[in-house]
């Protein structure tokens, strides 16, 4: 190792997720377990180029594990993803002494953290993104907990479709990835799933489904559809036109974000949390932290940002047979 790191910055960027604040309390004390210093840096990359950075101690991070959100809060940064405002960044760090960053978010947090290692800061990124879209690690902090989140509104939502003999479209999170409708889809037994990575547009298919399943007796269905596919309020309005059947549309949107996180969300996010310390305390830099088959992980970041991440064929096939 060529110089030992002394000071630890860790910041959240990008969309929030539950767990981030377990996350930053294990750099936290983990950090200071190790003898060094940390400085949580406020609104991701905007507050890092403000210098909006203070000292952290254990107490500071007291009390927070339970909590949604994040303490650091976080924030876009559009000019961060110039060279210019990256030159800006790694001159700050060198300011206020910070010689390793820990960065909490998802792949953009990752794409700052690849140019700050480039001139001279040795960063780690963890996975914090309820969308489950990063694929060098089987989980990502957050997505338990929107998961559970969203699966007990279309709960709710489905009582009253039942009540009301309705088509219900529940649309909920995951940008272009379908990994939270999918598993929200098969734990609430809808009857149709679309996915952005699947979806053919095709409507009719839809409605002939709608159709057939009220022949056979079905009173209501239940349509979860992912925020990739969108357009769920016009698609009510298509599908109640062509069944006769009433059809009302609901958007979770970013209630999905919030909440107290789960169990595994806070263990999960303190594991990440201490390993990304850890690797940064060995000399590592351009590392992101993951999770493979049981084991925490870590990969190169140029590496993890080109793998692309799939929906399971077994795990749709599955959800297309249970839903008959």
């Amino acid at each position: 190792m060529d110089k030992e790191i002394k000071t630890i910055g860790v910041l959240t960027s990008g969309g929030d997720a539950p767990g981030m604040n377990a996350a930053i309390r294990a750099v936290v004390r983990r950090a200071i377990s190790k003898g060094k210093t940390v400085k949580g840096i406020q609104k991701g990359y905007q507050g890092l180029l403000n210098e909006e950075i203070s000292d952290m101690e254990p107490r500071n991070v007291s009390d927070t594990i339970q909590r949604g959100g994040t303490i650091l809060r976080t924030a876009r940064c559009e000019e961060f993803k110039t060279l210019e405002g990256q030159k800006k960044g790694a001159e700050v760090c060198r300011k206020f002494g910070i010689d390793g960053l820990v960065i909490i978010g998802g792949d953009g947090s990752y794409r700052g953290a690849q140019a700050l290692s480039k001139l001279g800061i040795n960063t780690i990124g963890v996975p914090g993104t309820i969308d489950l879209d990063i694929a060098c690690t089987d989980y990502t902090i957050g997505f338990d907990t929107a998961i559970n989140t969203a699966m007990q509104a279309i709960d709710k939502i489905r009582d009253t479709s039942s009540s009301h003999e309705r088509c219900s479209i529940v649309e909920v999170m995951g940008r272009n990835a379908g990994f939270i409708a999918l598993w929200c889809g098969v734990s609430t037994g809808a009857e149709d799933i679309l996915l952005p990575e699947k979806y053919q547009y095709n409507e009719q298919e839809i409605i002939d489904n709608i159709i057939a399943n009220r022949k056979k007796g079905k009173t209501f269905h239940l349509i979860i559809n992912a925020e990739g596919i969108g357009h769920s309020t016009s698609m009510a309005r298509r599908i109640e036109a062509a069944t006769g059947v009433e059809t009302r549309a609901t958007i979770l949107g970013y209630m999905q974000r919030g909440g107290s996180p789960t169990c595994k969300d806070r263990f999960y996010a303190s594991m990440m949390g201490s390993y990304a310390v850890d690797l940064l305390c060995e000399g590592k830099t351009n590392r992101v932290v993951g999770q493979k088959h049981g084991e925490w992980v870590d990969f190169d970041i140029d590496e993890a940002l080109e793998m692309q991440k799939q929906i399971s064929e077994y795990e749709y096939e599955v959800s297309r047979a249970l839903s008959i």
